[in-house]
């Protein structure tokens, strides 16, 4: 993986691979989400007494805070098989059928990125997770014939990092939903521990701080950048990683104090130095910085606008104080573009058309303060 990906919440096949030998297998030993956790427990154990699966679920938030984790000790608590698949591989509605009908009594089906299954295999699952049937279609027409094929009961995960890209039908026959949010540094640095002892890593308690707060709140993050700063200290150190060893090997893959890679620093270092803190369009910031304007947007930005260092404005992107004092800069008092002022001062006439009098900013439209009009020219009249 580049150095620009180490901070992306996003896995590779190889990562995933190497995440499963890192994942927690039940609810005490999986670290954060403390609500979460305690529901999903109350959930699990009533289902477990009364001998039957419990509701669907449905789990959502930013890729990487532990979805498929917890997928996996659901089954393992329930001491049920687990079946693994995702929206975008399930084409068509046979795709779906072939799956439901292959349920073993109780088993969990994990349903990763659920918001991209499609529309005729969702509309399929609706009486699959009601009823526990689903209906095969034969034929076209009038001449079609619907064929019920019974499915045992079954436990559906849900994953999604898009929620509002969920239907409502879909959403509604969840029966426990539940939102994943960032971790906090100290939760971080529990994970990192966690992993570091699984892994054989020598990690100080300060070493698992410093780490911890460049990895954005997301453990996939904090134990990618544990991997890298372990074979920095392997190589470069004695073995143990402390907190100057993590700088010293953070420092070399360009991720700073508050986990901005390159892209997030030039994104910030072209807002401000050459734009004065903005406002600046997306697709202008992104020729800046040599990026297509999707890739600013989906990569840089996310990060960038929750850690508050810079905003959507409609008239473009402005960089924050915040930003100013973490590139070591004064922030300008008014950032460029941030004010209206006249461009014909002895007019009255703004930059974009608006209009100015002696108290301020009239109306588009050219209404004054006592409901009339300007003279057809647009221009103020002499004095005003």
């Amino acid at each position: 993986m580049s150095a620009d990906g180490l901070v992306s919440a996003a896995a590779s096949a190889e990562e995933q691979a190497f995440e499963a030998g890192l994942r927690p297998r039940t609810l005490t030993e999986f670290v954060g989400q403390r609500k979460v956790r305690e529901q999903l427990s109350i959930m699990l154990e009533g289902a477990q007494a009364r001998g039957r699966p419990p509701d669907h679920v449905l789990l959502s938030g930013p890729p990487g805070l532990g979805k498929t984790s917890l997928a996996m000790i659901i089954a393992e608590e329930l001491a049920v098989p687990l079946r693994m698949t995702s929206g975008p591989a399930i084409e068509r509605a046979g795709d779906l059928v072939a799956i439901l009908t292959a349920l073993s009594p109780g088993e969990v089906l994990f349903l990763d990125e659920i918001h991209r299954i499609a529309r005729p295999a969702e509309e399929l699952l609706y009486a699959a997770m009601e009823d526990f049937r689903v209906d095969v279609i034969l034929g076209k027409g009038p001449g079609a014939t619907a064929i019920p094929l019974d499915v045992a009961p079954f436990t559906l995960v849900g994953a999604t990092t898009r929620s509002g890209l969920l239907t409502g039908p879909l959403r509604d026959r969840f029966g426990f939903t539940a939102h994943l949010d960032f971790y906090a540094p100290d939760e971080l640095a529990r994970v990192l521990t966690r992993s570091a002892g699984l892994l054989g890593v020598s990690l100080t308690e300060d070493g698992a701080a410093e780490v911890a707060g460049r990895s954005r709140g997301t453990p996939r993050i904090a134990n990618r950048l544990l991997r890298r700063v372990r074979d920095y200290a392997e190589v470069r150190a004695d073995g143990v990683v402390t907190r100057d060893v993590a700088r010293a090997a953070l420092r070399i893959y360009d991720v700073d104090g508050l986990g901005l890679d390159r892209l997030d620093r030039a994104v910030l270092e072209a807002l401000v130095g050459r734009f004065g803190g903005g406002p600046v369009g997306l697709t202008t910031l992104a020729v800046s910085v040599g990026e297509e304007p999707e890739t600013v947007e989906d990569v840089a930005e996310p990060f960038l606008l929750r850690a508050g260092l810079l905003i959507r404005t409609s008239r473009g992107r402005v960089a924050t104080p915040a930003a100013f004092e973490h590139l070591g800069l004064e922030p300008i008092a008014e950032p460029l573009g941030r004010s209206q002022a006249p461009l014909f001062p002895d007019t009255g006439l703004l930059a974009e058309g608006g209009l100015l009098s002696g108290d301020g900013l009239l109306t588009e439209s050219g209404a004054l303060p006592d409901g009339g009009m300007l003279p057809d020219g647009g221009m103020l009249p002499d004095g005003s």
